[in-house]
């Protein structure tokens, strides 16, 4: 099998990606816009061929890099790189070689929220409305339609860039003094809940879903933003069960096969939920170390297994645990620091590390990854690390 991993060197920790396949005896191959002397040497010695573009978003020199591999190694079995900015372009490499997985019209329902609005609804889900304008005329009859207050955020968008609140009068114009109208935009009812998760999971070859979990925010990561306020998120232990069948009945209606998937809900003070988006992908950062933490598995030899047409081993023996992720920001004076932490902690300690420059901005700057029994172990760590000097 030849295997494409797109920009497999970014982020880092997705490396092992390369890694487990290689070891399952796939042949793997790189492109990517990292210069091969900073790949390092693990992933050097894992690829079989890295093909360097100075920008992957010339797509005319990727294709022109997988053209050449696929004549010097055969077939193309796969093209992904598991990254939300890259969706379109593996989509588009995978229609032009016919190489398996999502072609850019089955991607088209999970970049454009419009499209994905209509999916949710018919998996029976609850949804906020939302309305796409291409015109700042427009804009005033979609809030007369659903009033104040929305959020607007570019209908084919990555995360929370370029997202606006607009709850009075004033937040209109600052959004229609930045709107050019160079793209739609999707306005949506803002939800008044600041209890954000997702369902996250990984589908098989036939499109079952075999491993699932869910992940909770402390605040919204649109919060956190605006605010530049500290970032925590928790693996749970346990999943709710309308939960989990609002994700499995918008797994299905969506179609996917062998993916990872990433469904965001806002969970209403009633206890139902309400869904935002579904993400094509594993959840970024470090998420997925933080679910291998709290299970005791690799889900990057898990995704080789299930590439390979294996089945999903998991660790039947190992008690699940809550995994909980937090950041330090280097502007803030807190009580504890990294080696108050690890001092604290110990070996509950699984992952300590600098975030990568592209996201301190957003995220902050250290990364920490605990394991916890409890709820209230969960709620300590958290108030431990983002505690500040007074």
């Amino acid at each position: 099998m030849n295997f494409i991993l797109i920009s497999p060197a970014f982020p880092h920790n997705f490396k092992p990606f390369a890694y487990q396949l290689k070891k399952q005896g796939v042949n793997v191959l790189g492109i990517g816009d990292t210069p091969y002397s900073e790949l390092g040497h693990q992933l050097q010695e894992t690829l079989t061929e890295y093909y360097y573009v100075r920008d992957l978003e010339q797509v005319d020199d990727v294709k022109r890099a997988v053209a050449y591999l696929y004549f010097k190694y055969g077939k193309i079995d796969r093209i992904e790189s598991h990254n939300e900015y890259w969706l379109e372009l593996d989509a588009e490499l995978r229609e032009e070689f016919n190489v398996f997985g999502a072609k850019p019209e089955e991607i088209k329902k999970t970049k454009f929220k419009s499209e994905m609005k209509k999916l949710l609804k018919k998996a029976g889900v609850p949804v906020a409305e939302g309305r796409v304008i291409h015109t700042k005329a427009e804009l005033e009859p979609v809030l007369k339609e659903l009033g104040l207050p929305v959020v607007a955020k570019p209908d084919n968008g990555v995360g929370s860039a370029a997202t606006f609140r607009i709850e009075i009068p004033e937040d209109i114009e600052v959004f229609l003094n930045y709107y050019d109208e160079s793209i739609p935009y999707f306005i949506e009812e803002m939800i008044s809940s600041n209890r954000l998760g997702s369902y996250d999971g990984l589908i098989d070859q036939d499109g079952n879903i075999v491993w699932h979990t869910c992940l909770t925010y402390k605040e919204p990561p649109l919060s956190f933003i605006e605010n530049k306020s500290d970032v925590a998120y928790v693996i749970q232990r346990d999943i709710d069960p309308k939960l989990v069948e609002y994700g499995q009945n918008i797994v299905k209606e969506f179609g996917m096969k062998e993916r990872f998937f990433h469904i965001e809900f806002f969970r209403m003070p009633d206890g139902d939920y309400i869904a935002l988006e579904y993400n094509n992908r594993i959840a970024g950062n470090y998420a997925v170390d933080m679910y291998n933490f709290s299970e005791g598995i690799d889900l990057f030899a898990e995704y080789a297994n299930i590439v390979l047409g294996q089945p999903f081993q998991g660790n039947p023996d190992f008690s699940k645990q809550y995994s909980v992720g937090f950041t330090q920001r280097d502007q803030y004076d807190y009580e504890h620091r990294r080696s108050d932490i690890l001092a604290h902690y110990g070996d509950r300690v699984k992952l300590v590390e600098r975030m990568p420059e592209a996201f301190q901005e957003l995220m902050g700057n250290d990364f920490y990854a605990i394991v916890a029994n409890t709820q209230d172990e969960v709620d300590e760590i958290i108030d431990f690390a983002h505690r500040r000097k007074q």
